[in-house]
């Protein structure tokens, strides 16, 4: 199984630094997703939820009000202004959940990306 390094970094530091099978972004123009020995790219992210399947096959779910990512064959970065993890092994997730809609409302992008991604933590609210 092929792996490729991720790393997301905000203002205050690297948050997730981990081997992963994929990752999904909210890139500018919309989802995409990323796999190892992906061409290299770079992207404007908007806010949103970034997904990652970890090596072991579970996922972590991190929202992000907005940044950009630098995708090459061996590692994806993604530097951030602002990222808060709502799923994964976290005792606190009711107020991760909180946090990650505040983050996004306050995140200059368009209401509908705004909405959609509220909706998406509000399912992975339920989904716990």
């Amino acid at each position: 199984m092929e792996l490729m390094k991720l790393e997301i970094v905000t203002p205050n530091g690297v948050i997730f630094n981990d081997e992963v099978k994929q990752v999904t972004l909210p890139g500018s123009e919309g989802e995409f997703g990323v796999l190892p020995k992906h061409a290299t790219l770079v992207s404007l992210l908007s806010a949103g939820i970034i997904v990652i399947e970890k090596a072991d096959g579970t996922e972590v779910a991190v929202a992000i009000n907005s940044g950009y990512v630098k995708v090459d064959e061996e590692k994806t970065t993604c530097i951030v202004d602002g990222a808060v993890a709502i799923s994964g092994k976290d005792s606190d997730l009711a107020k991760a959940l909180d946090e990650a809609k505040e983050l996004l409302k306050k995140a200059e992008a368009s209401s509908i990306a705004i909405a959609s991604a509220v909706s998406k933590v509000e399912q992975i609210g339920k989904s716990f």
